[in-house]
């Protein structure tokens, strides 16, 4: 574990300094899978941002602070940021004014670890809920660890296990969206399978024969929802740059080429367009 992750703050109860910097050590897992640990050394925001799918953030060092049109959340460390379903947000990440970095883990629940969890839930769901909760990471200390222990080891199926628990856990305590079946829009639909592999062309005609359309009613049908192919194709490239940008030390060109673009100025244009900052901006450790 890095100093700076060391030395993360001061907490009045020891044990909750412990969990935190147990989690810490997740930026130095050689061994782990499912999750990516976020680093930025500016702060930055951006808007829009589409979240695909139910997901938690153990917050490490700075501040986050997010928006959609019905909530207003502020994060520090020793807080769990959770969304319960998929959603688009408002972000800016504050980096931490002793170390100069704002880091966070961001935890994706797999397919796996929900479809366990539905198929284990033998009771009624409780309502939904709303979509971003702030939660306290003393609380759910136990699971977390036993998560984060597993893929120390390389135990991939304990971790999935510890994580469908997790969704259970929170689920009971009134989360009851987190093991809704996903029931995605055609636009969804149309812009999960570009996220797939956004360095390709995608034309038209895959997508119609993809989802059984005609070309027509695939128009039709996306600008009921107020977009369309070129838009879906836009924001699925650029939703993995972002990722990208966040997670690796690619340089901006390579990235750039990752997602289906050849010329960096168009990409760094579109970028700006879409999440309302250059992608330098995004500023990595």
């Amino acid at each position: 574990m890095t100093p700076a992750l060391a030395d993360l703050v001061d907490l009045a109860d020891c044990d909750s300094s412990d969990v935190l910097a147990d989690m810490a050590s997740l930026a130095d897992c050689a061994r782990a899978e499912g999750y990516a640990c976020i680093t930025a050394l500016r702060e930055h925001g951006a808007r829009s941002v589409e979240i695909p799918a139910p997901q938690f953030a153990i917050l490490l060092e700075g501040e986050k602070r997010v928006r959609t049109a019905s909530q207003s959340l502020r994060f520090v460390p020793g807080d769990i940021f959770l969304i319960t379903r998929r959603c688009r947000i408002d972000v800016v990440n504050v980096p931490d004014a002793r170390s100069g970095r704002y880091v966070s883990a961001i935890v994706p629940f797999c397919d796996e670890a929900l479809t366990a969890a539905r198929t284990l839930w033998n009771e009624p769901l409780p309502a939904a809920g709303e979509v971003l909760v702030r939660l306290p990471l003393q609380e759910h200390r136990t699971l977390l660890r036993r998560w984060r222990q597993s893929l120390q080891d390389g135990h991939y199926s304990d971790a999935r296990l510890a994580l469908a628990t997790f969704a259970m856990a929170l689920t009971r305590q009134g989360h009851g969206s987190l093991l809704l079946p996903p029931q995605p829009s055609l636009a969804e639909q149309v812009r999960d399978r570009i996220a797939a592999e956004p360095a390709r062309d995608w034309p038209s005609h895959e997508v119609e024969a993809a989802l059984g359309l005609s070309g027509a009613t695939l128009r039709r049908r996306l600008a009921a929802d107020g977009t369309s192919l070129r838009q879906l194709l836009i924001e699925a490239r650029l939703a993995h740059a972002m990722g990208l940008l966040y997670t690796t030390r690619l340089p901006l060109k390579s990235v750039a080429a990752r997602v289906g673009y050849r010329s960096l100025p168009s990409f760094s244009r579109r970028f700006v367009e879409r999440y309302g900052l250059q992608p330098a901006d995004i500023g990595r450790a």
